[in-house]
C-alpha cells in the first residue's frame, strides 16, 4: 500500500476534548446563576435552563431578569463610572491587560463551556474564538495605555448598554466591552438566552482581576431582557443580533441623545472568478459558510460562479461536502458541530423546504447524529430573486447562482439589503482589487474568508448596520468630545407687508440636477427682511420634490468615482467664484437676517470651501496591523447620497459647512437650506452652475425642515441623513431612518458654533466617510 493509499483511507477516530473542568466550575457554584451586578452575583431568581444543544443535557439554570435588576445594574454601572475613568487611560489599561492574561490562563475552560453551550466544534473555540478575545482585551488595554497623549480630547459617553447573539457569545462581549472600558465607560451587558455560560465565567474573571465594583455588569435573560436595557438611563447601545432588532432598537432609542452602533444580519457574496485557484476556493468556501455551523452574520452564503468554470467548482464542492464531518463538538476531528437551538434548526429547514425546490439541492452525504444537527447543504441554479438569495439563512446552506462578466458578478452581489462583507477569489489581483472597492460590503476578503483582528475594522452598510468595532475606528462608537452646548431656540422668518417694486422677476427656484426646477406643488413662500420688507419668495418643496432630488443624485455617482484631486479642484473653483460675489452675498445675508455680520459670514464660508477642497486628498485609510501574512487595509469611501438638514441660524455659512466635506468625500447632497433664511442658499446655485459641478451633485431644497425631514429620512435611496435644523426634528429623523437603517447624525437641539473648530473639522469628515476594510493575504 502506497503512503497516498494510506491517506485516502485513513479515517478519522475520536478525539473528544473533556467537558470534566467544565462541568466541574458550573457543579461549584451550585449549576444556578444570578446576575452580576457590581462586582458581585446576586442569589437566583426565576430560572431557565440552558442546554447544551448536541446532547439535549441540561447545563445550568439561569436566572430570568427583571427590570429591577437591569435597573439595579445601571444604577451600579452609573455609580461606577466617574471613578472609572478617573483611573486615567494607563489605570484602566492594567486592568484590560490583567483580563487578557486571565482570559488566557483559563483558556481551555472557556472553551469548552463556549463548545458545550453554543454546539460550535471545539477546534473553533479553542483556536480562534478564544484566543481572539484575549487578543481584543490586549489591543484595548494599549489604547487605554495611548489614550492620554494620542486621544487627548476624548471623553467617555458614560454606562453603555450592550447586548451580545448567541453565535461568538464570548467573542462579542470581547468586542464590546474591551473598547467600552478602554475609553472609560461602564457596562450593563446581557448575553443571548441560549448561551450565557462564558458570559458569567467571565464575570468571574473580572472578580479575579480586582476590576472596580460595578464597571462591568451582567444581565441574563430572553429579549425582554434587552427591551429594558435599550429603555433604560444608559449613554450607549451597541447591539450584535437580527436587523429585525436592530431595526426596532433604532425606533427605541431616536430622539433619545443616546449613542448607537448596529451589527446585524448579511447576505455575504462569495465571488469565484474562472482564473481563480478552484481547490482553494473550495477550501475558502468550507470556511466561509460551515464555521460555526453557517451561523455567522457575515457568512459567504450566496456562491457565484463564473460561468465557464461552475461544473467543475460544484463538483470539486460536492466531493469537499461529503468529507465534512458532522458530530460531537467536543470532538476534535470534528467539522460541522449542532445548531445552537431546535428552534434554529427547524427555522433552517423550514426555509430550506419552502424554496429549495426552485434549485438543484445537494446535501453532505455524511452521518447526521440524532439531535440538533443540520446536514451542509448546497442549493445551486437559482435566481437571484429566490429567498434563499436574500433572505439570511444562518445555517449550514449555501446558495449558488453564476456569473459571465466581473460587472455582472458586482451587480448581482449587490443586488440585496445587505452589505456586511464578501470574498473574491482570483489569482489575477488586478481582478480582485477592482472588484472589491465596487462591492457594497463594509469588508471584503481576497482570496479568504472569515479573517478577524482587533486592529482592523469590522462592521456593515445598508441594513447590515452602522458604526466599526475593532481598530481606532471603534473607539469612535465610545467617545466624544468637546463638552455639552446650549439648546437651540427655534429661529423664526420675520414677518412682514410690505412690498417693493421689482423691476426684474427673479422667482427663486428649487435647484436639481443641476437645473432650476419649480416646486411640485407651486407654492412658495415670502421672505421678508427684519423691517418687513419683501425680500422675494422662496418655494415649498414637497415629497416629489425630495424624490426628484434624490433621483438626481442617485444619477450622479459618477463622482463618486472621481479622483480626489479633481473633486478638490471643483470645490476651489466653487470657492473662487463665492469670493468674487462676496459683497452681493454678504449685503443679502445682512438684509435676510437683521445683523451685520454678512461679510464675515462669506468670508468664513469661502474659507471653508478651501479648507474642504484641502481636505478632499487628505483622508486617508490605514494599513491595519493585523497579525496575518497579508495586509488590511482600512479604506474610505463615501457613504453614496446624504441628505442634510441645513442649520438656520447661519444661512450661507451653514449650508457651505454640510455640502462642503460631504461633496469633498464623494457624496451627493440633498440640502434642505435654512428655513426661516433660505435666499442666501438660492443665491448660491447661481455659483454652483459656473463652477462645474456634475448635475446632481448638489441638490437644493427649500421649505418646511419638520415635513421634509421626515421623507429624506425614509427615502430608501438615501444613504445617510444630517440634521442641524433648529426645529425639534432630531427624533423624527432617526425614527424614520429606521425603515432601511441608513446612518443619521443629529444635533439633538444642541448649538453649534459653525464660526469656530466645532464648524468643521474630522466629525464631518468621518459622517462622510464609510469604513471598508479589505484584507489581502500574501505569501504561503
Amino acid at each position: 500500500m502506497t503512503v497516498r493509499e494510506i491517506f485516502e483511507s485513513m479515517e478519522y477516530g475520536p478525539a473528544p476534548e473533556s467537558a470534566a473542568d467544565a462541568l466541574a466550575w458550573i457543579a461549584d457554584r451550585g449549576a444556578r446563576f444570578g446576575h452580576f451586578i457590581d462586582g458581585a452575583f446576586s442569589e437566583p431568581g426565576e430560572t431557565f435552563e440552558t442546554r447544551n444543544p448536541a446532547t439535549g443535557d441540561v447545563l445550568a439554570e439561569i436566572t430570568q431578569g427583571s427590570k429591577a435588576d437591569v435597573d439595579a445594574a445601571v444604577a451600579a454601572a452609573r455609580a461606577a463610572q466617574p471613578g472609572w475613568e478617573a483611573l486615567g487611560g494607563p489605570g484602566r489599561a492594567r486592568f484590560l491587560y490583567a483580563l487578557a492574561r486571565l482570559v488566557q490562563k483559563h483558556a481551555r475552560l472557556l472553551a469548552v463551556l463556549e463548545t458545550m453551550d453554543n454546539g460550535k466544534p471545539i477546534r473553533e473555540s479553542r483556536d480562534i474564538d478564544i484566543p481572539l478575545v484575549a487578543r481584543h482585551f490586549y489591543h484595548h488595554a494599549g489604547h487605554a495605555q495611548l489614550m492620554p497623549t494620542e486621544m487627548p480630547d476624548a471623553r467617555a459617553l458614560g454606562v453603555c448598554g450592550q447586548i451580545v447573539p448567541w453565535n461568538f457569545p464570548l467573542l462579542m462581549l470581547a468586542w464590546k466591552i474591551a473598547p467600552a472600558l478602554a475609553m472609560g465607560n461602564t457596562v450593563v451587558l446581557k448575553p443571548a438566552e441560549w448561551t450565557p455560560l462564558t458570559a458569567l465565567c467571565f464575570a468571574d474573571l473580572c472578580r479575579q482581576a480586582g476590576l472596580p465594583k460595578g464597571v462591568v455588569n451582567i444581565v441574563t435573560g430572553d429579549g425582554a431582557v434587552g427591551e429594558m436595557i435599550v429603555a433604560s438611563d444608559v449613554d450607549k447601545i451597541a447591539f450584535t443580533g437580527s436587523t429585525a432588532v436592530g431595526r426596532r432598537i433604532r425606533e427605541a432609542t431616536a430622539g433619545r441623545r443616546i449613542s448607537l452602533t448596529l451589527e446585524l444580519g448579511g447576505k455575504s457574496p462569495y465571488i469565484v472568478f474562472e482564473d481563480a485557484d478552484l481547490d482553494s476556493a473550495v477550501e475558502g468556501l468550507v470556511d466561509a459558510i460551515w464555521f460555526n455551523g453557517g451561523q455567522v452574520c457575515c457568512a459567504g452564503s450566496r456562491l457565484l460562479v463564473q460561468e465557464g468554470v461552475a461544473p467543475d467548482f460544484h463538483a470539486r464542492l460536492r466531493t469537499r461536502m461529503d468529507k465534512l464531518r458532522v458530530g460531537d463538538p467536543l470532538d476534535k476531528a470534528i467539522d460541522v458541530g449542532a445548531i445552537v437551538d431546535a428552534k434554529q434548526r427547524d427555522r433552517i429547514a423550514a426555509l430550506v423546504d419552502a424554496h429549495g425546490a426552485e434549485g438543484d439541492v445537494h446535501r453532505a452525504a455524511c452521518n447526521l447524529p440524532e439531535g440538533c444537527f443540520y446536514p451542509p447543504t448546497l442549493i445551486a441554479g437559482l435566481s437571484s430573486a429566490s429567498p434563499l438569495m436574500q433572505e439570511e439563512i444562518f445555517g449550514p446552506v449555501l446558495v449558488s447562482t453564476t456569473f459571465r462578466t466581473p460587472s455582472e458578478a458586482v451587480q448581482i452581489a449587490n443586488d440585496t439589503r445587505y452589505g456586511l462583507a464578501a470574498s473574491v477569489w482570483s489569482e489575477n489581483i488586478n481582478t480582485a482589487l477592482d472588484v472589491a472597492p465596487k462591492l457594497a460590503a463594509g469588508v471584503v476578503w481576497v482570496n479568504g474568508s472569515n479573517m478577524f483582528d482587533a486592529a482592523a475594522p469590522f462592521g456593515g452598510v445598508r441594513e447590515s448596520g452602522f458604526g466599526r468595532e475593532g481598530g481606532p475606528e471603534g473607539l469612535t462608537a465610545y467617545s466624544r468630545s468637546g463638552g455639552e452646548t446650549d439648546m437651540l431656540k427655534p429661529v423664526a422668518p420675520f414677518a412682514g407687508d410690505k412690498a417693493e417694486p421689482q423691476p426684474v422677476d427673479r422667482t427663486a427656484k428649487l435647484y436639481i440636477g443641476g437645473k432650476q426646477a419649480r416646486p411640485d406643488g407651486g407654492y412658495a413662500r415670502n421672505v421678508f427682511d427684519a423691517k418687513g420688507g419683501l425680500m422675494g419668495q422662496a418655494p415649498i418643496a414637497n415629497r416629489k420634490d425630495v424624490r426628484n432630488a434624490v433621483e438626481a443624485a442617485r444619477g450622479a455617482a459618477g463622482w463618486s468615482g472621481a479622483t480626489a484631486h479633481n473633486r478638490a479642484q471643483v470645490i476651489y473653483y466653487i470657492a473662487e467664484n463665492l469670493a468674487a460675489r462676496a459683497e452681493e452675498f454678504a449685503a443679502r445675508i445682512d438684509r435676510m437676517t437683521g445683523g451685520t455680520g454678512g461679510a464675515a459670514e462669506v468670508t468664513a464660508s469661502v474659507q471653508r470651501l478651501f479648507t474642504y477642497g484641502a481636505w478632499a486628498d487628505k483622508v486617508d485609510g490605514r494599513a491595519a496591523q493585523a497579525p496575518v501574512r497579508g495586509i488590511a487595509l482600512a479604506l474610505r469611501e463615501s457613504c453614496g447620497v446624504i441628505g442634510a438638514l441645513c442649520p438656520d441660524e447661519a444661512p450661507l455659512l451653514g449650508l457651505i459647512s454640510v455640502v462642503g466635506p460631504a461633496i469633498a468625500m464623494g457624496n451627493r447632497v440633498v440640502a434642505v437650506a435654512s428655513e426661516p433664511f433660505p435666499l442666501a442658499a438660492l443665491d448660491f446655485y447661481q455659483v454652483l452652475d459656473t463652477s462645474d459641478v456634475p448635475g446632481g451633485v448638489v441638490n437644493i431644497l427649500t421649505g418646511d425642515h419638520a415635513e421634509l425631514a421626515k421623507t429624506l429620512a425614509a427615502h430608501a435611496d438615501v444613504d445617510a441623513v444630517w440634521s442641524f435644523s433648529s426645529s425639534d426634528i432630531s427624533g423624527a429623523v432617526e425614527r424614520a431612518a429606521a425603515g432601511n437603517l441608513k446612518r443619521t447624525w443629529v444635533n439633538n437641539g444642541r448649538a453649534r458654533d459653525w464660526t469656530g473648530p466645532a464648524g468643521e473639522g474630522r466629525a464631518f469628515l468621518d459622517a462622510a466617510t464609510e469604513v471598508k476594510t479589505v484584507w489581502v493575504p500574501y505569501g504561503a
